[in-house]
């Protein structure tokens, strides 16, 4: 990733998007990916191919995606103190909500009108994960072989209860079988 877009936003800017994204965001990490991007791009934050960048940085590193995104996205505009604004932006709405839930939840959880909430907030948050999911495969310039993996990998954790580490090992060591052979080809 690039160096930070330094004084493109105030850390006060930074905090207050990225609250919003917080607190507006249902389903997490996943479903704020295309309102991170919207309005990153809609500011002149970054450029839309950066986006794919954060995105992949964000995923790569251990921690939760929401967490992760604001770090890089917020070190993208300003640099550290920008991923601090930007974190904590988008953690406190989070923090509030469940710390409100958590002392008000017992009181109201045989709540039918509290269940039917939640019922319906289901597909919403399904319809948030998928929607960055699609919008990267079409973006990507993606080889037949990677469709069938993603078919594949798809099946395998969702019908077959394969576990997941499994799969990234296996995929992990053919991708650098493959690379090593195609480096020895080219010596």
């Amino acid at each position: 990733m690039s160096t930070p877009a330094k004084n493109s936003a105030s850390l006060w800017q930074i905090f207050g998007v990225f609250s919003k994204i917080g607190a507006f965001t249902i389903g997490g990490g996943y479903a704020m990916i295309p309102i991170i991007e919207r309005e990153m791009l809609k500011r002149g934050w970054v450029a839309p191919e950066e986006i794919d960048d954060v995105v992949v940085l964000a995923q790569s590193a251990p921690g939760l995606l929401a967490v992760n995104m604001a770090i890089f996205a917020g070190y993208k505009i300003r640099g550290i103190k920008g991923s601090i604004a930007a974190t904590v932006g988008a953690v406190l709405p989070s923090f509030i909500m469940i710390l409100l839930i958590a002392m008000f939840f017992t009181a109201f959880r045989e709540n039918s009108i509290i269940q039917r909430i939640f019922q319906g907030l289901r597909p919403v948050a399904i319809a948030l994960i998928l929607v960055p999911a699609v919008n990267m495969a079409l973006k990507s310039r993606t080889k037949w072989w990677a469709w069938v993996l993603t078919a594949a990998t798809i099946v395998a954790v969702a019908f077959l209860k394969v576990s997941a580490v499994w799969i990234i090992l296996v995929v992990l060591a053919c991708s650098l079988g493959i690379a090593m052979v195609r480096e020895g080809q080219r010596k």
